[in-house]
């Protein structure tokens, strides 16, 4: 059998890819989840910690990997991503000795930065790859996730037009109309993807249960985050 490993935060591209991934009759046999530090070029940050519990719904074994390398760390940024890089790697080494790593799921739309390190690594491992995702249409992507039936929470925003009520709301169509109307203004990407916001998916047809979460809200400079007092499945 071939063993399909998804790069999985618990946010809304790469609970796409996975869901894309099972639908398309990979076999998933594990997510992998980085825990990055409070800066990332690679990772997703916020609320990885809630990745078992998405985990747990979905009914995939998790693996969590700590990347204690900061944005801070290394001053040029490609040699950073390299550096956060090589903890997942060496995890996955790890797993394709165990188990086998046979392909890497993964939700990048438009990172060159990301998308570029992550085939690399998956040649160095042997491994397909698997990302669709990648430079297809944010707009048609994210019709298709809601109507998929995908749940998605903002959990960070830091953009113009962006400000404090975003923090927890549910990204439905009308706030798809919204970002819409933000990307011609501003020119935010509709699905976040320069990091002016991040999701946590928190129901999809991918889950038997819903992860349920309790929030206070940190807001300052014009940017916020959740800070998540409490969590679990429904």
């Amino acid at each position: 059998m071939t063993n399909w490993i998804a790069l999985f935060s618990g946010g809304k591209d790469s609970s796409w890819a996975l869901y894309r991934a099972l639908e398309s009759g990979l076999a998933v046999s594990r997510l992998v989840t980085v825990h990055p530090a409070a800066d990332s070029y690679m990772y997703h940050v916020p609320a990885t910690d809630l990745a078992a519990l998405a985990a747990e719904s979905i009914g995939i074994e998790l693996l969590e990997v700590d990347s204690a390398v900061g944005a801070e760390a290394v001053a040029d940024s490609g040699a950073q991503g390299d550096a956060e890089l090589e903890p997942l790697e060496a995890a996955l080494s790890e797993l394709d000795e165990s188990l086998g790593v046979d392909g890497l799921i993964a939700g990048a739309v438009e990172s060159e930065f990301q998308t570029s390190r992550i085939a690399a690594m998956a040649e160095r491992l042997g491994a397909e790859t698997f990302t669709p995702l990648w430079e297809r249409d944010p707009v048609s992507l994210a019709e298709a996730m809601l109507d998929a039936g995908f749940e998605i929470r903002i959990v960070q925003v830091a953009a113009a037009g962006l400000d404090e009520s975003w923090l927890g709301r549910t990204l439905d169509r009308e706030a798809l109309d919204e970002l819409i109307a933000l990307n011609e203004r501003y020119g935010v990407h509709v699905l976040g993807e320069g990091g002016e916001f991040e999701t946590l998916v928190t129901d999809g047809p991918h889950m038997d249960r819903p992860i349920e979460i309790e929030y206070e809200t940190e807001w300052g400079e014009g940017r916020g985050t959740l800070t998540i007092t409490d969590a679990r499945l429904g």
